[in-house]
């Protein structure tokens, strides 16, 4: 009888079922199983660092020149550096400031940019929806690269600057996505009929409109999270990022071309691991799509 009733939609599927549907749509992707696989490696390196690197200490100040520009073997997989250390060490060690960047950018970003295209679409053609989206469009004037560039510059090169230059730079495009979903969303019935029952402001921008906006908002967070990675490491690459002895992508890039092509590992395993982590979150994204889109089917 149950089974029937919820066929034909008299019964909402219980939050187990709905988490098996949404695990078997996102298993269907092949890709996406992969992403997750990359994803869970990256942390786990990140994490647990220190353990999985097979010298820790060559993540700091550390100088063995008896082993300096050795080739890819079996003690060093991916070479040392001009200084004698383990790239693969260094490279294991950089995850943490790459997923770092990721995480504390798109933390600050998201909600930012969620809550003024919120505010920007529900109240459609005032002074609130000119203000906020007429200053996102100033952002988004100068390419993210361009802005975080020049707003690195204007304070000291570390990983917090960095993060703030950043962040700066990619709060608008979640605020124009959430824009163009909330405008159309705030003329439908559902709204008016909240309106006309009393319902707060509040209780109609986070409990009517935002669960509506949140598929396209996810989806944009885990293909964002591989191109926030390579934003930071170009930003790295110019001296504006993590400094030296701290692992960082883009500066093991920039050290390494140095020496370019005769110690071609000191460039292309940093490199590769940014393709990696990349790779991994853009088919996360791809099936965290996927399964949201067919989970409302």
């Amino acid at each position: 009888m149950d089974a029937a009733k919820k066929k034909k939609g008299f019964l909402k599927p219980s939050t187990r079922e709905n988490f098996c549907i949404y695990w078997y749509n996102f298993r269907s992707n092949k890709l996406s199983m992969v992403g997750l696989a990359i994803v869970v490696i990256s942390l786990i390196f990140a994490i647990f660092a220190p353990y999985v690197a097979p010298f820790p200490e060559h993540a700091g100040a550390y100088v063995d020149l008896a082993n300096a520009g050795v080739a890819p073997n079996a003690t060093f997989w991916f070479g040392t550096d001009a200084t004698g250390r383990d790239i693969l060490s260094r490279v294991i060690f950089g995850f943490r400031g790459a997923l770092k960047m990721a995480v504390v950018v798109l933390a600050i970003s998201v909600p930012v940019g969620t809550f003024l295209g919120l505010l920007a679409g529900y109240y459609h053609h005032t002074w609130v929806d000119t203000v906020i989206m007429r200053m996102t469009d100033i952002f988004l004037a100068l390419p993210s690269l361009v802005l975080a560039m020049t707003i690195a510059s204007l304070m000291e090169p570390n990983m917090t600057n960095t993060m703030i230059a950043v962040t700066l730079s990619w709060w608008p495009w979640y605020t124009r996505l959430v824009y163009s979903m909330a405008t159309g969303y705030s003329k439908e019935y559902f709204i008016k009929n909240a309106e006309l029952v009393g319902a707060s402001r509040a209780h109609i921008l986070f409990k009517e409109l935002l669960p509506n906006c949140l598929s396209p908002v996810l989806t944009k967070m885990a293909l964002d999270v591989g191109w926030v990675i390579l934003l930071g490491a170009s930003l790295s690459f110019i001296g504006l990022g993590e400094q030296p002895p701290t692992p960082s992508f883009g500066t093991m890039i920039s050290e390494g071309s140095t020496y370019m092509p005769d110690y071609w590992w000191m460039t292309a395993f940093p490199a590769l691991a940014i393709v990696f982590v990349i790779l991994g979150f853009n088919f996360l994204g791809d099936g965290v799509r996927d399964m949201l889109d067919r989970g409302k089917q």
